[in-house]
């Protein structure tokens, strides 16, 4: 066992953008993922090794874990081991020194400051001094990727980031309850109004003209009005396979929190096993 990792609840785009930084940075990375993971933009989300063993990321490989064998034997070849522990168990088992709540359910799950000796909370649904030692901001604007050590997130709006003038349109949701079933491939160019994907017997059109950005997984069970889907009108191929402005400005601020809660401490030990050399 190791008590020098750093442990992430989820791996979505978010989630993953944060262990990129970590990792690059020297950190052991566990992530925790659910059975089903319902990721968007599954080009940049480590959470896509759930349904293909493997994924890389911007040169940073994870691999699906079965055991914890398999997580230390991934985390002694250099990669991110991603574990489906939705109870997440396995916190308890390594006891890691930090903890990064990146779910992003917009409402704390079962995250405390007993989880580890730093505990992380991204977005809204946790309070800093409460149920975790720091949250960092994810809402777009003037204050994406501040780190909160007393109080809590700006409340989520409910409206998604602009991205190349647009909101809410670029997102495309389900019209019904269903199983998804995609009609394009993540990185296809397509047109307003153009057919993407189906849900049980009910069609999904383009809302705006752009480049598919994200596209739910096929075969997974969704409901009405469920997010599938995310184009970008921008129309720029490199975007689809590199970890977002937003995910990077959110791995900022976490990688603030840790390196300052470590020179708090006063303890040059406590970062240093938190590193891999």
């Amino acid at each position: 066992m190791s008590n020098g990792l750093v442990v992430i609840k989820g791996a979505g785009d978010l989630a993953t953008g944060v262990a990129h930084r970590l990792f690059q940075c020297g950190f052991s990375i566990l992530m925790l993922e659910v059975p089903k993971p319902t990721v968007i933009r599954r080009t940049v989300a480590f959470a896509d090794a759930v349904y293909n063993n493997i994924t890389t990321v911007e040169g940073v490989t994870a691999v699906l874990a079965e055991n914890y064998d398999e997580i230390n034997q991934a985390l002694s070849l250099n990669q991110i081991p991603i574990f489906v522990d939705p109870e997440w168990k396995s916190i308890q088992h390594f006891q890691p020194i930090v903890v990064i709540d990146a779910i992003l359910a917009k409402k704390n799950l079962g995250t405390s400051l007993q989880d580890a000796p730093l505990v992380i909370g991204l977005g809204p649904g946790f309070t800093a001094g409460e149920d975790v030692h720091a949250v960092v901001e994810t809402q777009r604007g003037h204050y994406l990727g501040t780190v909160i050590y007393s109080g809590e997130a700006i409340a989520d709006s409910g409206v998604p980031g602009e991205i190349g003038g647009y909101s809410k349109e670029r997102l495309i949701r389900s019209p019904a309850k269903g199983v998804f079933d995609s009609e394009k491939q993540i990185g296809e160019t397509v047109t307003a109004g153009e057919l993407v994907a189906k849900v049980g017997n009910d069609p999904v059109y383009a809302p705006i003209s752009g480049i598919l950005r994200g596209l739910l997984h096929s075969g997974l069970e969704v409901k009405k009005g469920t997010k599938i889907g995310d184009i970008d009108p921008r129309d720029v191929s490199e975007h689809i396979d590199s970890i977002s402005d937003k995910a990077r400005s959110i791995s900022g601020g976490v990688l603030e929190a840790i390196l300052k809660t470590a020179k708090n401490k006063g303890e040059e030990n406590w970062i240093l096993n938190l590193l891999k050399y």
